[in-house]
């Protein structure tokens, strides 16, 4: 990751085609694939006329009541398998994310094991993370992984490359400026393999040689007693090959990684990942450091030279990424300006994916190469980290949350393109799903949203479409906005399921909607919610519990159409069975 402060808001996409409306009858979300024969602008212009939308049967509470919103799924158009590695996180040698995070160390009063705090590991392995990045990040690119093997007594202290920012400048010799490689590879992959995720590993493009890179995977990947790095594994503790298949060829090569052009980038991509990178059968899957945000130059002329040579088969992902910022950049004390401001910077994924996923097309048009966007997440001002070594430490409210819902609703509605998404950070840092320090742990609303969304790992994706009105707002020279109230994914777990995550993105008011799947009954629908009265509700080690999910309840759906009051500022799962 790259320091993006001064904290900017990005200005919207005029390219963006799937939120273009700005009235009800306009603001339909065609997502996922088309869908022929279905006559959506005319259900649409019918539910808006009045036709369409009658009073039905309310599914959370209150009376019968027009409906202000509509949402069809359609299971019989399958947009594809949500990769479960779409809810993957991300882990950098940065502040407080290792240390006092993850690592707290074999010999801590701190619940651990071997090491790794026992508190982060059983909350991870509920939400079956499917794999979790490491070491950077721009950590990644100035590490040298040979520092972190070998007895860990021996093991030389470093200078982390994030000695020189300012927040930690005056913090002494703290372990956030001076690394001492007590955490390395044999103890990351530990750590993977305790939460049940796959190893995703960043490789050192700026400042290593290709054949560094190449014994990185023998130590990883040989087999038992095959090699002397093999030999070298065992004395850490692990004789067995960890099998990792998921390799960054560098971390923002465009920047901190490198300073790459594109075409140079290339060039060293080819040296790092084409034949004959040992694959021990493991079947590597190597990761190019992609563009940052819509910088679509780069996405074109990195596929284009790497193509000259016949070498797209190597790229498995193309990296993206993008956070999400309000210039206001407070994470808690916010006005609705900043909400909106911070939503509305988030939902322009939708427009990046797009835009990169048609570049891509024009190079690679047997599609071999997948979108992975390895960094994304709510970068605020850094004011509310717990302790001061926590660089980019802050906390997670409602918005976050909602951030978080409306980010993963947009990955599962890309299900063919998106193959793998690391939010940034897991613990002490932007957008994290904990905060620790010490002995104290907690969950954030972000935490709560990936645990509401693991029913859609593995699950097909389905096409879902949503007619709802804008939620108007003003920035901060008074101009009129307007950003549209209801996100939306669903996708079919199990025969005869469907789940509906959805995020009301309007500050203020409740969205009562009819929901409709195509070409079936709804039989039962059971609700899960997130939120709270206050959208700069967060939880705190003193308050560990002030916003967490509701527990599921049974909707009304009756015998017919039903509609469900989705309420202001939320994340809601909805359960469905059908007849």
């Amino acid at each position: 990751m790259t320091d993006h402060r001064p904290l900017e808001p990005t200005p919207p996409l005029r390219t963006r085609r799937d939120f273009v409306a700005t009235s009800l009858k306009g603001a339909a979300l065609m997502a996922g694939a088309p869908i022929a024969g279905l006559g959506i602008a005319s259900k649409l212009d019918a539910f808006v006329s009045g036709s369409h939308a009658t009073r039905a049967r309310a599914g959370h509470g209150g009376p019968a009541r027009l409906a202000d919103a509509h949402i069809e799924i359609v299971p019989t158009e399958p947009i594809g398998t949500i990769a479960p590695e779409i809810y993957g996180h991300f882990t950098e040698h940065l502040g407080g994310v290792i240390y006092d995070g993850v690592w707290v160390g074999e010999d801590s009063s701190i619940p651990n094991v071997g090491g790794v705090r026992k508190a982060l590991i059983d909350a991870m392995k509920k939400i079956r993370p499917a794999v979790v990045r490491w070491p950077g990040g721009c950590f990644a690119d100035s590490y040298d992984w040979r520092d972190g093997v070998g007895d860990p007594a021996k093991r030389p202290r470093r200078t982390n490359v994030w000695v020189d920012s300012r927040e930690i400048h005056d913090l002494g010799n703290v372990q956030a400026k001076f690394d001492n490689n007590r955490f390395g590879t044999n103890e990351f992959m530990r750590f993977a393999r305790l939460v049940g995720a796959q190893p995703y590993m960043a490789a050192n493009v700026r400042s290593l040689p290709p054949r560094v890179f190449f014994e990185w995977v023998e130590y990883c990947n040989s087999p038992k007693g095959s090699t002397t790095l093999a030999d070298l594994r065992a004395t850490g503790g692990d004789p067995d090959p960890f099998n990792a298949r998921y390799w960054g060829v560098g971390n923002e090569s465009w920047g901190c990684g490198g300073n790459f052009t594109p075409e140079e980038y290339a060039e060293a991509f080819r040296r790092f990942a084409t034949w004959p990178v040992p694959d021990y059968g493991v079947g590597l899957r190597f990761v190019a450091s992609g563009p940052s945000g819509d910088d679509r130059n780069w996405t074109r002329k990195f596929l284009e030279q790497v193509a000259k040579r016949n070498d797209l088969g190597r790229v498995w992902g193309l990296a993206l990424h993008h956070y999400c910022s309000s210039p206001q950049g407070e994470a808690v004390a916010f006005d609705e300006t900043a909400w909106y401001e911070l939503l509305t910077s988030a939902n322009l994924m939708e427009t990046l994916i797009g835009n990169h996923w048609e570049i891509m097309g024009e190079v690679d048009r047997r599609r071999r190469t997948k979108l992975v966007v390895d960094e994304w997440g709510a970068w605020h001002h850094m004011t509310t980290n717990v302790d001061p070594t926590h660089l980019f430490g802050q906390q997670s409210t409602v918005r976050d949350a909602v951030v978080a819902g409306l980010t993963l609703d947009t990955f599962n509605r890309h299900a063919d393109k998106v193959a793998m998404a690391n939010i940034a950070q897991l613990i002490n840092c932007i957008q994290s799903l904990f905060l620790a320090h010490e002995d104290k742990f907690i969950l954030t609303p972000t935490y709560h949203v990936f645990d509401m969304y693991a029913a859609h790992q593995g699950a097909t994706s389905m096409p879902v479409q949503v007619a709802a009105p804008e939620a108007p707002w003003k920035d901060r020279d008074g101009n009129a906005k307007s950003l549209r109230a209801l996100g939306a994914s669903a996708s079919v777990p199990t025969e005869g399921r469907i789940t509906l995550t959805v995020t009301n993105q309007h500050m203020t008011q409740p969205m009562a909607t009819e929901i409709e799947v195509l070409g079936a009954t709804v039989r039962s629908a059971r609700a899960t919610t997130l939120t709270h009265a206050d959208v700069h509700a967060h939880n705190t080690f003193d308050a560990p519990d002030v916003v967490t999910p509701t527990a599921a309840t049974n909707v009304d759906v009756g015998s017919g159409t039903w509609v469900y009051a989705f309420p202001p500022a939320s994340v809601t799962k909805l359960e469905i069975g059908l007849g």
